[in-house]
């Protein structure tokens, strides 16, 4: 398997006040782990800051408008309760994008079999209009769009396991029969949104909420029983992960008890529902985790997984 890495150190030059989650040394800490010797066959490639028009594959106009005159010139500002912005944000949200796209491109050319985006700000909070929740611009909808406008996939799904559930994926699919979304969070959680009767207007919104301290098991059977057979049911043409690690037991923003192990299978079963029905085309897309450890060593092995296939 030939996996493709992006990255890019634009995104560590987007800044948020002391004590923040989401700060720059998350991609250290995974690109450190990516130092071992098990990931040497990692083909790693540089994110390209994408088009400001890309954004409005997902987002109207004014939603990017917005974004751009919030950015300051000096220093942080508060753009909502849980967002930040510096001066180099908006190049590292569009580099985010631009990485996205690209590994769409990839996957789509054969020149990839997978993909995964090292990204910050993560982007599945972000709903059609508004920045929310870290997220400036959502990732996983503008791939999910890109692939059906550039390269004719006429079912998507995109599948997100992040601890927070995806309400700005599911705010821009809610109407659309040809993307599935499928989530795993806990609930209660912020940001409060994805119950089970959350189903879209054609039912092809799966939300599988997850109680607080719940473990390996509760997840698997979640996983199995409504995100897989979903998937199985739709036979996309093409599978985006919002691959979010703060489910992870360390993480200290959910009450979720997983471990690497739990990553590592459900990436598997991602492949392969993908390999079945779509040639295997997966782009995976940082969104949370915020352990520095548990991150490493979760995005570690689900990178791993996917290298190995």
């Amino acid at each position: 398997m030939t996996t493709h890495y992006f990255e890019n150190p634009d995104f560590l030059q987007h800044l948020v006040p002391e004590g923040h989650p989401e700060r720059p040394d998350r991609l250290r800490s995974l690109n450190l782990a990516l130092e071992h010797p098990n990931f040497s066959r990692l083909v790693r490639k540089q994110a390209e800051v994408a088009n400001e028009d890309r954004v409005l594959l997902a987002h109207p106009e004014s939603h990017l408008h917005a974004v751009m005159r919030a950015m300051p010139e000096e220093g942080i500002v508060q753009l909502e309760a849980d967002t930040w912005a510096s001066p180099a944000s908006l190049k590292a949200a569009l580099t985010g994008v631009g990485g996205a796209l690209a590994a769409v491109d990839d996957v789509f050319s054969g020149a990839a079999d997978n993909a995964f985006v090292a990204s910050r700000p993560p982007g599945h909070h972000a709903e059609r209009d508004k920045v929310m929740g870290f997220c400036y611009f959502n990732n996983a909808a503008i791939a999910a769009r890109h692939a059906q406008k550039m390269h004719g996939a006429e079912r998507v799904a995109v599948v997100d396991w992040d601890v927070h559930h995806g309400n700005g994926t599911q705010d821009i699919f809610w109407n659309d029969p040809s993307v599935l979304f499928c989530s795993t969070h806990q609930m209660p959680l912020y940001p409060g949104s994805g119950a089970k009767s959350e189903t879209g207007a054609h039912g092809t919104i799966v939300n599988a909420p997850l109680n607080p301290h719940d473990g390996s098991d509760h997840f698997r059977e979640a996983f199995r029983d409504r995100v897989l057979a979903s998937l199985e049911k739709f036979r996309p043409d093409f599978i985006v992960i919002s691959a979010g690690f703060d489910a992870h037991h360390r993480d200290p923003l959910a009450q979720i008890n997983l471990v690497g192990d739990d990553f590592d299978w459900a990436t598997g079963k991602v492949l392969d529902i993908a390999a079945k029905c779509c040639n295997g085309r997966v782009v995976s897309l940082l969104e949370g985790g915020y352990d520095l450890e548990g991150l490493a060593e979760s995005a570690g092995l689900h990178i791993l997984r996917m290298m190995k296939g």
